[in-house]
């Protein structure tokens, strides 16, 4: 290896200019943060690793950059949290050399805490425990880090659990797929869960149209990245939030999915702090907010990035420019007008968190409050109005979901309590409920009569899930209604529900309940428990009686819990009954 070819290589920065991509949380509209993106001229940053690793110097170009990006940064007045790609080997081999981007950092007045190191691939010949320990290395220092390239490449899901990573970034490719590939609305699915698991906020990268961020927003995901929001361009957004972003609207076909049965945690509200230093001056805060409008407040620090001080900008702002002011506080510490900090868990819901708002003083109740991790470092802040407002539209969402008969959520709910079973590998059962004959019902006893039955049965379910915990109930709609349940529960459930003699007006009724027991391994989703109870539910309306049958994970054969086969077709010639009497339980006809 010659010099100059080193030289060449790294003289290659030079003619790199970069790009500003802003992350958008689609729940509130706020840019979390920005990630700043290589744009060489006349090529590709690709051509630049290709070349790089041909002379062996891949690290030491990837940090180059890294630092050459800082420095754009530092050209812009923007405060935004800033999120930098290197590859998993740099962190793996030339960990040492990160000390050039601490240094450039502290040469711009940035903080470590401030940036999310996005690690990328390829990972398949790298060490794991090396891996493990540069990462946890940048993260001791201060760094949020991020795996990037998830769902595409090399990129084993074992290393969001073992990594725990801030942010997991959903590849581009996967997105790409949505909403047509069903396989790629698994993978999102997922991913999401995992991401539950560990804590991790998911982000969509390459959001290209409204289709895409349709799918994205119904599988529960709320940062994204792509050309549809904000494409990357030369400078950072000096907005914290994109108009319009935040007005999602309902998908009557689709479900809206949260894990949280309740509600979103304050984390899917997250903007990104204005964090300086405790002992900075009230001169220089207001030297902050005076030229940056879009700010709320400023949060002060400890060395370890723990919130100690929260100012609010109205109430600051009239303290240091009133006649004296300026005079009174300009060169002492800010500290003298801030506030004790509204601190918020990661593991905090947004209901909790808006109970927290409004229970405060008056003065203080839309002052931002701010969400810190285990350590007790700041993450970011919950805007007050964000809260108030996600929380009117998710009661809106719920309430228009609820059954207007019965009062019981709908296909959403079960399809979300479905969704995290299998996702936790349990074994539980959904079990498919309606009224035999229900349209004979309706035409002997009247509607009202059968929507007093409809309503009766919905109550026995509201008491059946009240007394045993595991019991999640859905109408989804006319006569049908889901339970889904554990397997110890499923027994007095199903007596609770069957044993009741019912009738609508004069005319006596049966129900029949079909069950299908569900493990990780024979179902995969909600639509596949859906086709598999079709068959078996047409079996329980061929018995006599209020009937129960049921399917076992492993078993063709369905189990007659309740119920007796329907009396079998006279021989031929034998007389049968008239057209007009009352049939025994045949197929289900509608309303």
């Amino acid at each position: 290896m010659i010099p100059g070819n080193i030289d060449s290589v790294l003289a290659l920065v030079d003619g790199v200019r970069f790009a500003f991509q802003p992350l958008i949380n689609i729940r509130t509209g706020a840019i979390v943060a920005v990630e700043v993106l290589a744009r060489p001229v006349g090529g590709h940053v690709q051509d630049l690793f290709r070349e790089a690793a041909r002379q062996r110097r891949l690290t030491e170009l990837d940090v180059a950059l890294a630092v050459a990006a800082l420095t754009a940064v530092s050209e812009h007045e923007s405060l935004l949290p800033l999120h930098l790609n290197v590859f998993g080997g740099t962190v793996t081999h030339d960990l040492a050399r990160f000390e050039l981007v601490r240094d450039k950092l502290q040469q711009i007045g940035r903080r470590p805490q401030e940036v999310t190191l996005e690690i990328g691939p390829p990972f398949a010949r790298l060490k794991p425990e090396q891996l493990l320990a540069g990462i946890d290395k940048l993260r001791g220092d201060g760094f949020q880090i991020a795996l990037d390239g998830v769902g595409e490449g090399d990129v084993p899901l074992t290393l969001i659990a073992d990594i725990g990573p801030a942010v997991v970034k959903l590849d581009r490719a996967v997105v790409d797929g949505l909403p047509e590939s069903s396989a790629r609305v698994a993978v999102v699915e997922s991913v999401r869960h995992l991401c539950e698991a560990t804590e991790s906020q998911l982000v969509a990268e390459g959001v290209e149209n409204e289709r895409q961020l349709t799918a994205l927003r119904r599988n529960g995901v709320r940062l994204v990245q792509g050309n549809l929001l904000a494409p990357a361009a030369r400078r950072p957004p000096t907005a914290r939030t994109v108009p319009g972003v935040a007005a999602e609207v309902t998908d009557p076909h689709g479900a809206s999915i949260s894990a949280m049965a309740t509600g979103p945690r304050v984390t899917e509200f997250l903007s990104p702090a204005t964090m300086l230093s405790i002992d900075v001056t009230a001169d220089q805060v207001r030297g902050v907010l005076a030229d940056h409008p879009e700010i709320n407040g400023v949060v002060l620090v400890d060395e370890h990035n723990r919130p100690q001080w929260t100012i609010e900008r109205n109430r600051f702002l009239l303290a240091v420019t009133g006649p004296y002011g300026h005079a009174l506080h300009a060169k002492r510490p800010a500290s003298r007008l801030a506030d004790e900090p509204r601190v918020l868990t990661t593991a905090t819901t947004a209901m909790e968190a808006l109970s927290m708002v409004t229970r405060s003083d008056q003065y203080r109740m839309y002052d931002d409050a701010i969400v810190v991790d285990e350590s007790g470092r700041c993450l970011g802040v919950v805007r007050a109005g964000d809260l108030i407002r996600g929380m009117a539209d998710l009661k809106v969402e719920e309430a228009a979901a609820l059954n207007p008969l019965t009062r019981l959520p709908g296909s959403d709910a079960i399809a979300r309590d479905v969704t995290r079973r299998i996702a936790a590998g349990e074994m539980f059962s959904v079990s498919w409920l309606d009224i035999d004959g229900f349209k004979l019902v309706n035409d002997t006893a009247g509607f009202s009569a059968g929507d007093d039955l409809i309503r009766a049965i919905g109550r026995s379910l509201t008491d059946a899930a009240t007394a045993l915990s595991s019991v999640q109930v859905g109408h989804v709609g006319g006569d049908d209604f889901l339970l889904v349940a554990d397997l110890d529960d499923l027994v007095p459930l199903a007596e609770m529900v069957l044993d009741p003699p019912r009738s609508a007006g004069d005319v006596p009724v049966s129900l029949s309940l079909a069950t299908l027991v569900c493990t990780q391994r024979t179902v995969a989703g909600y639509d596949e428990v859906s086709r598999k109870l079709a068959p078996l539910k047409k079996h329980a309306k061929s018995l006599n009686g209020s009937s129960w049958v049921m399917s076992r994970p492993g078993s063709h054969r369905v189990e007659v819990l309740r119920g007796t086969p329907a009396t079998p077709p006279p021989p031929s010639g034998f007389p049968t009954h008239a057209p007009e009497t009352f049939p025994t339980h045949g197929p289900e006809t509608r309303n």
